[in-house]
Formats: structure tokens, sequence, C-alpha cells
């Protein structure tokens, strides 16, 4: 039975405080003013002193008002007539659809217990060069995209939705601008994904508190497709805002802060939402990718920081492309010996002469004279940014390591290359 107070103690910024008993920590309540109807959420309770965040912003709530509490956390309802759907972070129809109220499911539960996960051993295919080839995604992998703010991480994650070897994309928008939001939207309408995904758009202009709904209503849903056999990928973008969003309520809860006024359980949080990646033993899986934007390209700020220590690697997308240094995927060599045998070879082969073109390109702007070797490193170095690294570059693994034997023709002897004479007799292209 829903308890229902007729009396708010304090309304400060978005959080109202409630005397009330029985109640839980991220429990619903809803409030009516003479304006309507708002959710709100428990966020802190003392005694019997209960603050709640109420999604809609404080601005019209007086004291007078009617708290309801619904005795339940967030939910979001589940069925196959969410695909192609768009919702806010209060898991309302964003398309003008009609609002799902069936099979409602908790948000933000426990992730999957360990002895029901397998260890990830499977390719998720995306078509990109520098992630196929030289960073493979692995089905069940958690991957942040590191970047700064006006790369094309939006346009690299679109292009990853329409492209993923995945059976269903669950899209979380965060603090996104509404030209992003209509971008997203009209590109996987156009290439034909939009059917395959779900969307949880949270617009810079929404109210804070459902920025940090986004991530559980995405990963409660993901999670959800997998128990029916289906492979899910989880885009979210950008976690930096969903930290930011944290650190806003802690601030207006007078929470005692953490590094750089960030809460102090940043690193809990983060880790709980990244977790949800799992490959269950008898069914689909969930594989995350989040970006992860870097203010003033800092890769020691608390959110990237935290978050490197979480996840399996990391993509650095820098200059609009993603670096092949920095950048790590630590579950590749699950995957990489079952692609092709000369897969790991030449991946190994071409990064170490794309740092030696590095290194003879800071020669030659230094003045220094170049030899016949570092010609030949000058040519391969332009090719391997042209032919693999630009994000235009489109094409599946074999024909990126195809690619990339036709490079090393181009600039190299056999023997130069660092690569058994067995791999290279195989695959070196014939004139």
């Amino acid at each position: 039975m829903s308890k229902v107070y007729n009396k708010i103690e304090s309304v400060t910024g978005n959080v109202i405080t409630v005397r009330a008993d029985g109640v839980r920590y991220q429990e619903l309540a809803q409030i009516t003013t003479r304006f309507g109807k708002s959710l709100a959420q428990v966020n802190k309770i003392d005694g019997n002193l209960v603050s709640l965040q109420v999604f809609a912003g404080g601005q019209g709530v007086s004291t007078g008002d009617e708290v309801r509490f619904l005795g339940h956390e967030m939910r979001v309802s589940f069925s196959e007539d969410l695909l192609g759907r768009i919702f806010d972070g209060s898991g309302e129809p964003r398309d003008k659809g009609p609002a799902l109220t069936d099979n409602m499911k908790s948000i933000g539960g426990p992730s999957v217990n360990p002895t029901k996960r397998i260890l990830a051993n499977r390719m998720m295919r995306t078509n990109i060069p520098m992630i196929d080839m030289f960073n493979t995604l692995v089905v069940s992998q958690k991957l942040p995209i590191f970047s700064i703010s006006g790369e094309p991480y939006n346009q690299l994650l679109a292009r990853i939705a329409l492209q993923a070897d995945a059976d269903v994309i669950v899209l979380g928008g965060m603090g996104l601008k509404y030209d992003d939001f209509l971008y997203f939207k009209e590109e996987l309408s156009n290439g034909g994904a939009l059917s395959k995904t779900v969307m949880f758009i949270h617009t810079a202009s929404d109210p804070t508190v459902e920025c940090m709904m986004i991530p559980d209503m995405a990963l409660a849903v993901a999670e959800q497709f997998a128990l029916q056999d289906k492979d899910v990928l989880v885009l979210l973008t950008d976690m930096t805002n969903f930290a930011d969003s944290m650190k806003e309520i802690a601030i207006t809860q007078e929470q005692v802060p953490s590094n750089r006024g960030y809460p102090g359980d940043l690193y809990s949080q983060l880790a709980s939402r990244y977790e949800k990646a799992v490959d269950f033993a008898n069914s689909g899986s969930v594989t995350v990718l989040a970006v992860t934007t870097m203010p003033g390209d800092d890769v020691t700020h608390p959110v990237p920081d935290n978050t490197g220590y979480i996840t399996e690697g990391q993509y650095y997308l820098k200059g609009g492309r993603i670096e092949p240094f920095g950048s790590l995927s630590r579950l590749k060599q699950n995957v990489n010996g079952k692609t092709r045998k000369d897969h790991r070879a030449l991946m190994d082969a071409m990064i170490r002469l794309y740092s030696s073109y590095k290194e003879t390109l800071e020669k030659k702007n230094m003045g220094f004279a170049m030899s016949r070797w570092d010609e030949k490193l000058l040519k391969y170095g332009l090719l391997f940014e042209n032919r693999l690294m630009d994000l235009s570059v489109n094409m599946p693994l074999e024909e990126s390591l195809d690619t990339g034997w036709k490079i090393l023709a181009e600039c190299f002897e056999k023997d130069e290359t660092g690569i058994k004479s067995d791999l290279t007799e195989a695959f070196w292209p014939v004139n």
C-alpha cells in the first residue's frame, strides 16, 4: 500500500525533503502539485528525514504538495515492442508512440553471477579496420572510447551501431545536444538499423536525475534481450556527463566531495554499470562501448582515470581517428587466433613499423637527412593512415588484412617486415 504525505519539509533546488517511515533508498514517489504530477526518487535517508530528487525539478513544488511513495524503484517495460522506439530518462516515449507499461523490470540490479558467465571468446565485427584488425572488439567486452569534445565520437558510435555484428543495439545518450539526438535518429533510420535499436535519450535540457537513469535503463533492457539468446551491443555517450550529474546531485545534498568535487563512490558507480557486460553460458550476451570525454584532454581526470581500472582496455579517438598507440583491447588475443592465421603477426608487424615511421617523421621534422629505409617508412606511414586509420574506411576484417599485406608490399621487401617466411610466402601479394 502506498504511503502518502502532505507536508514537505524543505525544497532545495531539485531536492525536496519529507519526514517518512518505511521507505527505501531509490524508491520512487509521485509528487502532485498545482501544475500536475512528477516523479521523484529517494536518494538519501537520515532517520525519518527522506531526501528525494525531483525529475522535473523543484520549481513549482510547495511545502503543502502531496508526496505518494510508490513502493518500488525505477522500472522499465520490456518486450519486443521496445525495438525501434525512443524513450527519455524516465522511460516516457520521445517518439510520440504509445507508452509501454507491460512486463515492468527493475533497473540498476546487481551484475550477473560469475558462475553464469563464460569467457569472452567471440569477435564482434564492426568493419572498422582500426578495431577489427588492431584492437578487436570481443563479445561481452566492456570498453570506453576516450576522447575530447569536438571529436566525432557520436559519429563513430552511429557507424558501429549500423555495422556491428549484433542482434540488438541499445543506445543510451546522456547530456546530448538536440542535434546529436537527431543525428543518431536519422543515421540509424536511414541505415536500416532503427528496427533493431532501442534508444534512451537524455538531452542537455532534460532534468539532471534522468541523466543518471539512462545507463541503468539501457543495461536493464540489454540484459533482458540477452536472456532471450540475443547478442546485444550497448552504446553509451557520454559517461562523463553521467558522472557530472552525480556530482551535481551530491553537491545539492551537501555530501563531502572527493577528487575534483566528484562523490567518493564514483568508482563503484561506474563499475556497477560496466560490470553488466556478460556472455551468458546458455544464452546471449551484453557488450558495452561507452564514450568518456576527457576535460582538457586529461586522462588523469577522475572519470577516465577510474574507468581505466574497470574496463578491459580503451580506444583513443584523437584527430578524427582511432590512435594505434594507447588504444588497447585486452581480450583481442582470445579471438585473433581464430580469425586468420596471419592476423596476429601482421597486426604486430604493422604497428611496429608504424612506430618506426613516427620516429622517422620526427627526425625529418628536425631536419635530419633521410636514408633509403627512412623514405620507405615515410611512404608506409602515409599509406597506413589513409587506407586503414581513416575512419571513413569501411571493410571486413579479411579485406583489411589483405590491404595490410598490399601496403607492406608497396613499401618493403619480404625480408624487411619481420614477419615469418611461411606467412609472407602464403600471403605476400603477387605483382
